[in-house]
């Protein structure tokens, strides 16, 4: 049991954005992937790992009132579809701000918080979520 924890908190990509960005047309991807959709078989081999700034804007927003089970504890919570500073579009909730204070074109920051836990003394999952920048 004591592995479970460790290999969570030693991923490469628990967290950080990060995505991978094809060598032979220069697109970056999120999330990773091991092919480049446009180049396919030209990729192979060429797909290298990139971290992303966390810098972003909202592209798009809408306010979940009858979120999943797992989330019931938050409704209502914002989700927004962000275009990243590098290019992808990242799917994230937007926190510590009021649904009246969210706009398209907002900047936003991408930041560690707690997504869950597993009772007591369980895991305790973290993720990126985003704050609108000052």
């Amino acid at each position: 049991m004591s592995e479970v924890p460790r290999f969570w908190r030693e991923s490469r990509h628990r967290y950080r954005l990060v995505g991978t960005r094809c060598l032979n047309c220069n697109t970056l991807y999120f999330p990773p992937r091991v092919i480049c959709p446009s180049c396919r078989r030209e990729s192979v081999g060429k797909m290298k790992e990139e971290e992303m700034s966390g810098e972003g804007e909202i592209y798009s927003f809408t306010v979940v009132h009858d979120g999943l089970e797992q989330f019931k504890m938050q409704v209502p919570y914002i989700m927004a579809l962000i275009k990243m500073k590098e290019g992808p579009f990242v799917t994230g909730q937007i926190v510590d701000c009021s649904a009246e204070e969210v706009r398209i074109g907002n900047k936003v920051t991408a930041t560690l918080r707690k997504v869950r836990s597993e009772g007591k003394e369980g895991i305790i999952q973290y993720g990126y979520k985003f704050i609108i920048s000052p």
